[in-house]
């Protein structure tokens, strides 16, 4: 039987500029496009478990703005229930500038917006869904007071709390991390999580180690085009990805976050919820656009990614 979703988090209006290389300090260049997208890591989150089968309720919010509608719309178009949505007057929408280049990398400037309004008080209002949720689905680009709020509320109710550590902070408060079930950062975010400052797989072992000390209790690190690394106290593994050729790498983690929590809420075992979830996030990759790229369901599934 599926399980509810309930994914609390950012909305932003992407501001998607093509180039065919990334500005130096300093450095003017001539961008190629402009085009504005349904964003920000909530929202995206939200529509990949919506778009991909899950049962999603989001909790966020919007300026009263037509940035904030279209992005009200987009994730209804996607199926996510988004009747909780809170529209804050005279605030404007959460927005993101994105910069693309040729190769597909990309870099992002976030302007919170209403997102500051995603407060505690507004979450205590919406306790019911919480109370329906069976995986609660968070990120970092709302307060970190409503972050906390949500994991500490979500282990009094005994849900399954789902942490995407993105932008990552300098850290969390200590008694957070033993409520987080499933960790999901980059190899950036990891190593600031964990302190350190080389990229190297030994790095990457250390600080899961590191976090799975701190009490979390499964540890997912994406490595963008080389798949995902595992470890829990019991076993560690590395789940690889599809080579493909990449256009646009914005929504790729938010794709595979989305994916994944839909697969566990389907009754699908980790590891095979990591391959569906890098198979979903190997397709969103080669389109351009964040919730624009993310697949359907059948997409997904005519991929063998090891189901």
């Amino acid at each position: 039987m599926k399980r509810k979703i309930l994914n609390i988090g950012s909305l932003n209006m992407d501001m998607v500029i093509g180039m065919q290389y990334m500005p130096l300090e300093g450095e003017t260049v001539l961008g190629d496009s402009l085009t504005y997208i349904p964003g920000g890591k909530g929202a995206n989150q939200a529509c990949a478990s919506a778009r991909l089968g899950g049962d999603v309720v989001m909790l966020g919010c919007v300026g009263e703005d037509s940035m904030g509608e279209a992005l009200v719309e987009s994730l209804r178009e996607c199926g996510a229930d988004v009747s909780r949505i809170r529209t804050v007057r005279e605030v404007p929408t959460g927005t993101a500038v994105i910069y693309v280049n040729a190769r597909g990398d990309n870099s992002i400037v976030v302007v919170g917006g209403a997102n500051h309004f995603c407060t505690v008080a507004y979450l205590q209002e919406h306790d019911n869904l919480f109370q329906e949720a069976d995986y609660i689905m968070l990120q970092m680009e709302i307060p970190y007071d409503a972050v906390f709020y949500a994991i500490r509320r979500a282990g009094e109710l005994k849900k399954t709390v789902i942490l995407n550590p993105a932008p990552a902070p300098d850290g969390l408060p200590e008694e957070i991390w033993e409520k987080i079930d499933y960790i999901t950062p980059n190899e950036t975010e990891l190593l600031k999580l964990s302190g350190q400052t080389q990229m190297s797989m030994e790095a990457i072992h250390k600080g899961a180690d590191l976090l799975l000390d701190r009490g979390v209790k499964h540890v997912l690190v994406t490595l963008g085009d080389k798949g995902v690394f595992y470890k829990d106290r019991g076993e560690e593994w590395f789940c690889p990805t599809r080579t493909v050729t990449a256009v646009d790498t914005t929504a790729a983690g938010d794709c595979f976050n989305g994916a994944f929590v839909t697969a566990l809420s389907e009754g699908i075992p980790v590891r095979q919820a990591a391959a569906f979830a890098n198979a979903a996030a190997s397709i969103a990759v080669t389109r351009r656009g964040a919730q624009k790229s993310i697949p359907l369901r059948s997409e997904v599934d005519a991929l063998n990614y090891g189901l």
